[in-house]
Protein backbone atom coordinates (compact mmCIF):
# COMPACT_ATOMS: atom_id res chain seq x y z
CA UNK A 1 0.00 0.00 0.00
CA UNK A 2 1.66 3.67 -1.26
CA UNK A 3 1.52 6.01 1.80
CA UNK A 4 -0.02 9.60 0.43
CA UNK A 5 3.47 11.51 2.23
CA UNK A 6 1.49 14.58 2.05
CA UNK A 7 -1.34 13.39 4.33
CA UNK A 8 1.93 12.18 6.97
CA UNK A 9 3.32 15.18 6.73
CA UNK A 10 0.69 16.23 9.25
CA UNK A 11 0.98 13.23 11.29
CA UNK A 12 5.13 13.80 11.97
CA UNK A 13 4.30 17.23 12.97
CA UNK A 14 1.88 15.94 15.29
CA UNK A 15 4.14 13.52 16.80
CA UNK A 16 7.10 15.47 16.91
CA UNK A 17 5.00 18.43 19.12
CA UNK A 18 3.25 15.50 21.84
CA UNK A 19 5.65 12.56 21.84
CA UNK A 20 9.33 13.56 22.67
CA UNK A 21 10.44 9.87 21.97
CA UNK A 22 9.24 10.01 18.48
CA UNK A 23 11.15 13.15 17.66
CA UNK A 24 14.16 11.91 18.98
CA UNK A 25 14.04 9.58 17.29
CA UNK A 26 13.22 11.25 13.87
CA UNK A 27 15.00 14.67 14.43
CA UNK A 28 18.57 13.65 12.79
CA UNK A 29 16.83 13.16 9.61
CA UNK A 30 14.31 15.66 9.83
CA UNK A 31 14.36 18.63 6.95
CA UNK A 32 12.24 21.42 6.37
CA UNK A 33 12.91 21.03 2.87
CA UNK A 34 11.06 17.36 2.89
CA UNK A 35 7.72 19.41 3.79
CA UNK A 36 5.61 20.44 1.26
CA UNK A 37 2.76 22.21 3.04
CA UNK A 38 4.38 25.19 4.07
CA UNK A 39 2.18 25.49 7.37
CA UNK A 40 3.91 21.92 8.04
CA UNK A 41 7.57 23.08 7.02
CA UNK A 42 7.59 26.23 9.34
CA UNK A 43 6.60 24.48 12.05
CA UNK A 44 8.78 21.28 12.03
CA UNK A 45 11.68 23.90 11.05
CA UNK A 46 11.26 25.73 14.54
CA UNK A 47 10.85 22.30 16.64
CA UNK A 48 13.99 20.82 14.71
CA UNK A 49 16.03 24.04 15.69
CA UNK A 50 14.89 24.47 19.24
CA UNK A 51 15.58 20.38 19.73
CA UNK A 52 19.21 21.11 18.39
CA UNK A 53 19.63 23.60 20.82
CA UNK A 54 18.53 22.37 23.92
CA UNK A 55 18.06 18.92 23.58
CA UNK A 56 14.30 18.49 24.14
CA UNK A 57 10.98 18.85 22.71
CA UNK A 58 9.85 22.41 23.01
CA UNK A 59 6.37 23.58 25.29
CA UNK A 60 4.17 25.12 23.67
CA UNK A 61 5.44 28.00 25.82
CA UNK A 62 8.57 28.05 23.94
CA UNK A 63 7.20 27.91 20.99
CA UNK A 64 5.13 30.36 20.82
CA UNK A 65 8.43 32.43 21.79
CA UNK A 66 9.39 31.34 18.57
CA UNK A 67 6.09 32.56 16.31
CA UNK A 68 8.40 36.27 15.60
CA UNK A 69 5.48 36.94 13.01
CA UNK A 70 2.25 36.93 11.87
CA UNK A 71 2.80 34.58 8.79
CA UNK A 72 4.43 32.25 11.54
CA UNK A 73 1.54 32.84 13.81
CA UNK A 74 -0.55 31.58 11.20
CA UNK A 75 1.40 28.55 10.57
CA UNK A 76 1.21 27.13 13.65
CA UNK A 77 -2.66 27.80 13.88
CA UNK A 78 -3.04 25.86 10.55
CA UNK A 79 -1.13 23.16 11.36
CA UNK A 80 -2.82 22.57 15.17
CA UNK A 81 -5.96 23.11 13.69
CA UNK A 82 -5.22 20.36 11.31
CA UNK A 83 -4.52 17.69 14.22
CA UNK A 84 -8.40 17.47 14.16
CA UNK A 85 -8.70 15.07 11.40
CA UNK A 86 -6.24 12.97 12.50
CA UNK A 87 -6.80 9.35 14.45
CA UNK A 88 -4.37 9.52 17.04
CA UNK A 89 -4.70 6.07 18.10
CA UNK A 90 -1.10 5.03 16.02
CA UNK A 91 0.10 1.85 15.92
CA UNK A 92 3.95 1.82 16.73
CA UNK A 93 5.27 -0.52 14.19
CA UNK A 94 3.26 0.74 11.49
CA UNK A 95 3.92 4.48 12.49
CA UNK A 96 7.90 3.82 12.58
CA UNK A 97 7.74 2.02 9.41
CA UNK A 98 5.49 4.82 7.60
CA UNK A 99 7.92 7.38 9.21
CA UNK A 100 10.74 5.39 7.55
CA UNK A 101 9.36 5.57 4.31
CA UNK A 102 7.91 9.21 4.48
CA UNK A 103 11.68 9.97 5.45
CA UNK A 104 13.61 7.50 2.89
CA UNK A 105 11.14 8.87 -0.49
CA UNK A 106 11.68 12.82 0.76
CA UNK A 107 15.15 12.28 1.24
CA UNK A 108 15.42 11.03 -2.23
CA UNK A 109 13.34 12.94 -4.04
CA UNK A 110 15.26 16.00 -2.13
CA UNK A 111 18.67 14.72 -3.26
CA UNK A 112 17.54 14.17 -6.62
CA UNK A 113 16.49 17.59 -6.85
CA UNK A 114 19.51 18.74 -5.51
CA UNK A 115 21.95 17.26 -7.60
CA UNK A 116 19.88 17.25 -11.12
CA UNK A 117 21.36 20.75 -12.35
CA UNK A 118 25.02 19.40 -11.45
CA UNK A 119 24.75 15.95 -13.01
CA UNK A 120 25.66 16.97 -16.48
CA UNK A 121 28.68 19.17 -15.19
CA UNK A 122 31.77 18.53 -15.50
CA UNK A 123 32.66 19.28 -12.23
CA UNK A 124 29.71 17.67 -10.68
CA UNK A 125 31.31 15.58 -7.67
CA UNK A 126 30.13 12.22 -8.32
CA UNK A 127 31.29 10.84 -5.06
CA UNK A 128 29.55 13.51 -3.10
CA UNK A 129 26.35 12.78 -5.26
CA UNK A 130 26.29 8.76 -4.46
CA UNK A 131 27.24 9.97 -0.26
CA UNK A 132 24.11 11.90 -0.24
CA UNK A 133 21.94 8.85 -1.90
CA UNK A 134 23.45 6.60 0.27
CA UNK A 135 22.50 8.33 2.94
CA UNK A 136 19.36 9.28 1.89
CA UNK A 137 18.60 5.39 1.47
CA UNK A 138 20.16 4.52 4.90
CA UNK A 139 17.28 6.29 7.43
CA UNK A 140 16.81 3.62 10.41
CA UNK A 141 14.30 4.18 13.16
CA UNK A 142 14.96 1.80 15.75
CA UNK A 143 12.99 2.04 18.93
CA UNK A 144 13.47 -0.96 20.92
CA UNK A 145 14.69 -0.17 24.22
CA UNK A 146 16.79 -3.13 24.46
CA UNK A 147 16.96 -6.03 27.01
CA UNK A 148 16.17 -4.88 30.75
CA UNK A 149 18.67 -7.69 32.78
CA UNK A 150 17.32 -7.64 35.83
CA UNK A 151 13.60 -8.59 34.93
CA UNK A 152 14.88 -10.17 32.10
CA UNK A 153 17.38 -12.85 33.59
CA UNK A 154 15.20 -15.90 32.28
CA UNK A 155 16.16 -14.81 28.82
CA UNK A 156 19.23 -14.61 29.18
CA UNK A 157 19.15 -18.10 30.79
CA UNK A 158 17.58 -19.58 28.25
CA UNK A 159 20.01 -18.03 26.22
CA UNK A 160 23.44 -19.48 27.99
CA UNK A 161 21.09 -22.94 27.72
CA UNK A 162 20.34 -22.54 24.23
CA UNK A 163 23.24 -24.22 21.74
CA UNK A 164 24.62 -20.95 19.62
CA UNK A 165 25.06 -22.47 15.99
CA UNK A 166 28.37 -21.87 14.47
CA UNK A 167 29.88 -22.87 10.99
CA UNK A 168 33.27 -24.07 11.48
CA UNK A 169 36.56 -22.43 10.08
CA UNK A 170 37.84 -25.92 9.02
CA UNK A 171 40.89 -25.68 11.73
CA UNK A 172 40.41 -26.92 15.10
CA UNK A 173 42.47 -24.72 16.56
CA UNK A 174 40.68 -21.61 15.57
CA UNK A 175 37.36 -23.57 16.35
CA UNK A 176 38.04 -23.63 19.79
CA UNK A 177 39.29 -20.46 20.08
CA UNK A 178 35.76 -18.65 18.45
CA UNK A 179 34.02 -20.90 20.35
CA UNK A 180 32.82 -23.66 17.85
CA UNK A 181 33.15 -21.12 14.80
CA UNK A 182 32.11 -18.50 12.86
CA UNK A 183 28.78 -17.29 14.30
CA UNK A 184 26.20 -18.78 11.53
CA UNK A 185 23.61 -15.90 12.37
CA UNK A 186 25.61 -13.34 11.61
CA UNK A 187 26.17 -10.10 13.96
CA UNK A 188 30.10 -10.42 13.67
CA UNK A 189 33.05 -9.95 11.50
CA UNK A 190 36.05 -11.91 10.74
CA UNK A 191 39.72 -10.02 9.89
CA UNK A 192 42.83 -11.65 8.96
CA UNK A 193 45.76 -9.33 8.52
CA UNK A 194 49.09 -10.23 7.04
CA UNK A 195 51.48 -8.70 4.63
CA UNK A 196 51.46 -8.84 0.73
CA UNK A 197 52.24 -12.45 -0.88
CA UNK A 198 51.75 -13.64 2.50
CA UNK A 199 48.45 -15.66 2.09
CA UNK A 200 45.44 -13.92 2.98
CA UNK A 201 43.46 -15.08 -0.20
CA UNK A 202 44.67 -18.44 0.18
CA UNK A 203 43.06 -18.31 3.93
CA UNK A 204 39.92 -16.98 2.72
CA UNK A 205 39.86 -19.73 -0.05
CA UNK A 206 40.65 -22.24 2.38
CA UNK A 207 37.40 -20.71 4.71
CA UNK A 208 34.77 -20.22 1.61
CA UNK A 209 35.56 -23.99 0.86
CA UNK A 210 35.27 -25.60 4.27
CA UNK A 211 31.42 -23.52 5.03
CA UNK A 212 30.58 -24.82 1.40
CA UNK A 213 31.98 -28.23 2.76
CA UNK A 214 29.40 -28.30 5.32
CA UNK A 215 26.30 -27.84 2.49
CA UNK A 216 26.05 -24.08 2.81
CA UNK A 217 26.47 -21.35 0.55
CA UNK A 218 29.13 -18.64 0.72
CA UNK A 219 29.30 -15.64 -1.52
CA UNK A 220 33.00 -15.14 -2.17
CA UNK A 221 33.75 -10.87 -3.31
CA UNK A 222 36.97 -10.39 -5.08
CA UNK A 223 38.19 -6.97 -5.43
CA UNK A 224 42.01 -8.14 -6.40
CA UNK A 225 41.79 -10.99 -8.63
CA UNK A 226 39.43 -12.50 -11.45
CA UNK A 227 36.81 -14.63 -10.75
CA UNK A 228 37.80 -17.51 -13.62
CA UNK A 229 41.39 -16.99 -11.90
CA UNK A 230 39.62 -17.21 -7.53
CA UNK A 231 37.48 -20.59 -9.33
CA UNK A 232 40.18 -22.37 -10.79
CA UNK A 233 42.09 -21.72 -6.89
CA UNK A 234 39.21 -22.81 -5.20
CA UNK A 235 38.35 -25.91 -7.90
CA UNK A 236 42.37 -26.92 -6.96
CA UNK A 237 41.57 -26.59 -3.17
CA UNK A 238 38.36 -28.70 -3.15
CA UNK A 239 39.64 -31.15 -5.25
CA UNK A 240 42.78 -31.73 -4.56
CA UNK A 241 44.17 -31.57 -7.99
CA UNK A 242 47.30 -28.87 -8.10
CA UNK A 243 46.25 -25.96 -10.05
CA UNK A 244 49.03 -26.36 -12.86
CA UNK A 245 47.33 -29.70 -13.79
CA UNK A 246 43.86 -28.72 -13.91
CA UNK A 247 43.81 -27.95 -17.72
CA UNK A 248 45.09 -31.46 -18.18
CA UNK A 249 42.84 -33.06 -16.13
CA UNK A 250 39.43 -31.64 -16.77
CA UNK A 251 37.77 -34.58 -16.94
CA UNK A 252 39.04 -35.54 -13.57
CA UNK A 253 37.87 -31.70 -12.33
CA UNK A 254 34.43 -33.06 -13.88
CA UNK A 255 34.36 -35.80 -11.90
CA UNK A 256 35.48 -34.84 -8.72
CA UNK A 257 33.26 -31.18 -8.55
CA UNK A 258 30.30 -33.77 -9.31
CA UNK A 259 31.29 -35.94 -6.33
CA UNK A 260 31.61 -32.75 -4.01
CA UNK A 261 28.24 -32.30 -5.44
CA UNK A 262 26.66 -35.49 -4.36
CA UNK A 263 27.79 -35.32 -0.97
CA UNK A 264 27.00 -31.49 -0.70
CA UNK A 265 23.90 -31.56 -2.88
CA UNK A 266 22.68 -27.53 -1.34
CA UNK A 267 26.53 -26.48 -1.32
CA UNK A 268 27.51 -23.27 -3.64
CA UNK A 269 30.48 -21.20 -3.52
CA UNK A 270 29.74 -18.02 -5.86
CA UNK A 271 32.22 -15.67 -6.92
CA UNK A 272 31.77 -12.32 -7.73
CA UNK A 273 34.32 -10.02 -8.71
CA UNK A 274 34.55 -6.07 -8.76
CA UNK A 275 36.96 -3.82 -10.03
CA UNK A 276 39.01 -2.64 -6.76
CA UNK A 277 38.03 0.74 -5.33
CA UNK A 278 34.77 0.78 -6.94
CA UNK A 279 32.33 -1.67 -5.09
CA UNK A 280 30.38 0.10 -1.88
CA UNK A 281 29.27 -1.39 0.80
CA UNK A 282 25.37 -0.56 -0.15
CA UNK A 283 26.33 -1.62 -3.67
CA UNK A 284 27.10 -5.08 -2.10
CA UNK A 285 24.05 -5.14 -0.13
CA UNK A 286 22.25 -4.53 -3.30
CA UNK A 287 23.88 -6.87 -5.09
CA UNK A 288 23.18 -9.59 -1.86
CA UNK A 289 19.88 -8.56 -1.97
CA UNK A 290 19.31 -9.65 -5.52
CA UNK A 291 20.53 -13.21 -4.67
CA UNK A 292 17.92 -13.81 -2.23
CA UNK A 293 15.32 -12.60 -4.26
CA UNK A 294 16.43 -15.26 -6.49
CA UNK A 295 16.10 -18.16 -3.45
CA UNK A 296 20.11 -18.41 -2.93
CA UNK A 297 20.43 -17.91 1.08
CA UNK A 298 23.72 -17.05 1.70
CA UNK A 299 25.70 -18.36 4.77
CA UNK A 300 28.61 -16.63 5.17
CA UNK A 301 30.26 -13.57 2.86
CA UNK A 302 33.63 -13.80 2.31
CA UNK A 303 35.22 -10.08 1.01
CA UNK A 304 39.18 -10.53 -0.55
CA UNK A 305 39.86 -7.60 0.97
CA UNK A 306 38.30 -4.57 3.20
CA UNK A 307 40.24 -2.42 2.20
CA UNK A 308 39.55 -2.65 -1.79
CA UNK A 309 35.93 -1.67 -0.93
CA UNK A 310 35.21 2.39 -2.06
CA UNK A 311 33.68 4.69 0.79
CA UNK A 312 31.96 7.62 -0.46
CA UNK A 313 32.14 8.96 3.15
CA UNK A 314 35.68 10.07 4.34
CA UNK A 315 38.25 12.85 3.76
CA UNK A 316 41.25 10.34 4.98
CA UNK A 317 42.28 6.72 4.57
CA UNK A 318 41.32 6.31 8.31
CA UNK A 319 37.98 7.70 7.33
CA UNK A 320 37.01 5.77 4.52
CA UNK A 321 38.08 2.24 6.20
CA UNK A 322 36.60 3.19 9.40
CA UNK A 323 32.81 3.43 7.62
CA UNK A 324 33.48 0.66 5.31
CA UNK A 325 34.29 -1.39 8.21
CA UNK A 326 31.18 -0.26 10.14
CA UNK A 327 28.87 -0.90 7.22
CA UNK A 328 30.38 -4.01 5.96
CA UNK A 329 29.47 -5.37 9.70
CA UNK A 330 25.61 -3.88 9.94
CA UNK A 331 25.79 -6.08 6.71
CA UNK A 332 26.31 -9.18 9.14
CA UNK A 333 23.04 -8.28 11.53
CA UNK A 334 20.73 -7.54 8.04
CA UNK A 335 22.04 -10.84 6.00
CA UNK A 336 22.23 -13.02 9.30
CA UNK A 337 25.25 -14.52 7.89
CA UNK A 338 29.16 -14.04 9.17
CA UNK A 339 31.28 -11.82 7.17
CA UNK A 340 34.89 -12.58 7.22
CA UNK A 341 37.73 -10.63 5.16
CA UNK A 342 40.99 -10.03 5.43
CA UNK A 343 43.41 -6.92 5.50
CA UNK A 344 46.89 -5.23 5.36
CA UNK A 345 50.08 -5.03 7.41
CA UNK A 346 51.80 -1.70 7.33
CA UNK A 347 55.55 -1.37 7.04
CA UNK A 348 56.07 -1.95 11.27
CA UNK A 349 54.33 -5.33 10.76
CA UNK A 350 56.47 -6.71 7.50
CA UNK A 351 59.31 -9.60 8.80
CA UNK A 352 57.99 -9.72 12.42
CA UNK A 353 56.65 -12.65 14.04
CA UNK A 354 53.04 -12.35 15.54
CA UNK A 355 52.27 -8.59 14.34
CA UNK A 356 50.24 -6.98 16.72
CA UNK A 357 46.95 -4.47 16.12
CA UNK A 358 49.53 -1.57 16.14
CA UNK A 359 50.71 -3.13 12.63
CA UNK A 360 47.46 -2.71 11.10
CA UNK A 361 47.52 -0.40 7.88
CA UNK A 362 45.59 2.48 7.00
CA UNK A 363 43.34 2.39 10.27
CA UNK A 364 43.17 1.06 13.24
CA UNK A 365 39.29 1.77 13.28
CA UNK A 366 39.02 -2.19 11.97
CA UNK A 367 40.14 -3.85 14.95
CA UNK A 368 38.06 -1.63 16.76
CA UNK A 369 34.99 -2.48 14.60
CA UNK A 370 36.10 -6.09 13.91
CA UNK A 371 34.90 -8.87 16.37
CA UNK A 372 37.71 -11.03 15.55
CA UNK A 373 41.17 -10.54 13.84
CA UNK A 374 43.77 -12.93 13.32
CA UNK A 375 47.68 -11.97 12.06
CA UNK A 376 49.12 -14.49 9.53
CA UNK A 377 52.90 -14.20 8.97
CA UNK A 378 56.20 -16.67 7.21
CA UNK A 379 59.89 -15.90 7.57
CA UNK A 380 61.71 -17.58 4.94
CA UNK A 381 62.81 -20.60 6.60
CA UNK A 382 58.65 -20.98 6.68
CA UNK A 383 57.78 -20.69 3.47
CA UNK A 384 60.74 -23.11 2.57
CA UNK A 385 59.06 -25.65 4.51
CA UNK A 386 55.72 -25.05 3.84
CA UNK A 387 54.20 -23.47 7.31
CA UNK A 388 52.39 -20.42 7.56
CA UNK A 389 51.72 -19.36 11.29
CA UNK A 390 48.17 -17.39 12.71
CA UNK A 391 48.28 -15.76 15.76
CA UNK A 392 45.39 -13.80 17.94
CA UNK A 393 45.14 -10.29 17.87
CA UNK A 394 41.57 -9.11 18.99
CA UNK A 395 38.89 -12.04 19.56
CA UNK A 396 35.65 -11.38 21.33
CA UNK A 397 34.41 -15.08 21.71
CA UNK A 398 37.35 -16.15 23.86
CA UNK A 399 41.13 -15.89 24.57
CA UNK A 400 42.91 -12.88 22.26
CA UNK A 401 46.12 -14.49 22.68
CA UNK A 402 47.74 -17.42 21.33
CA UNK A 403 48.87 -18.76 18.06
CA UNK A 404 49.48 -21.55 16.02
CA UNK A 405 51.46 -23.26 12.95
CA UNK A 406 49.83 -24.82 10.09
CA UNK A 407 51.06 -26.88 6.81
CA UNK A 408 50.32 -25.06 3.52
CA UNK A 409 50.27 -26.79 0.22
CA UNK A 410 50.92 -24.22 -2.77
CA UNK A 411 50.02 -26.46 -5.20
CA UNK A 412 46.34 -26.33 -4.40
CA UNK A 413 46.53 -23.80 -1.72
CA UNK A 414 45.43 -25.90 1.06
CA UNK A 415 45.97 -24.77 4.64
CA UNK A 416 45.71 -27.46 6.93
CA UNK A 417 46.33 -27.89 10.93
CA UNK A 418 49.81 -29.97 11.98
CA UNK A 419 50.21 -31.34 15.24
CA UNK A 420 54.29 -31.50 14.27
CA UNK A 421 54.22 -27.59 13.05
CA UNK A 422 53.12 -25.98 16.65
CA UNK A 423 54.81 -28.50 18.65
CA UNK A 424 58.09 -27.71 16.74
CA UNK A 425 57.54 -23.82 17.07
CA UNK A 426 57.07 -24.27 21.24
CA UNK A 427 59.54 -26.44 21.18
CA UNK A 428 62.06 -23.83 19.58
CA UNK A 429 60.40 -21.31 21.61
CA UNK A 430 61.14 -23.07 25.00
CA UNK A 431 65.01 -23.87 23.56
CA UNK A 432 65.50 -20.45 23.40
CA UNK A 433 64.32 -19.23 26.55
CA UNK A 434 66.84 -21.76 28.29
CA UNK A 435 69.58 -20.88 26.08
CA UNK A 436 69.41 -17.03 26.98
CA UNK A 437 69.11 -18.48 30.94
CA UNK A 438 72.53 -20.34 30.47
CA UNK A 439 74.30 -17.23 29.20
Amino acid sequence: MNLDLNQFETIVAYKCLTDETYLASVVDYLQPAFFKQKDVRSVVSIISEFYEKRNQAPTLTEIKNYLTTPDLKEHFKAVVGSFTGIDKSFNKDELYENTETFLKERAVFHTLSKVVNSVGSEKADTAAILSQFEKACNVCLNYDIGLDIIPDVGRIITDLHAANPTISSGWKWLDEKLGGGFWQTGRAMYVFAGETNVGKSIFLGNIATSIASQNKTVLVVSLEMSEMMYAKRLCSNLTKIPIIRLKDESEILRAAMSDVASKTPNAKIIVKEFPPSTLTVNQLRAFIKKLTAKGIKIDAVVVDYINLLHSPIGNNSYERVKYSAEQLRALSYIFSCPFITATQLNRTGYGVGEPSLQAISESMALPNTADFMAGIWQDDTDRQLGVIKMGLMKNRFGPNFGSTGMRIDYSTLTVTEDDTVTKTEAGASALSVLTALAR
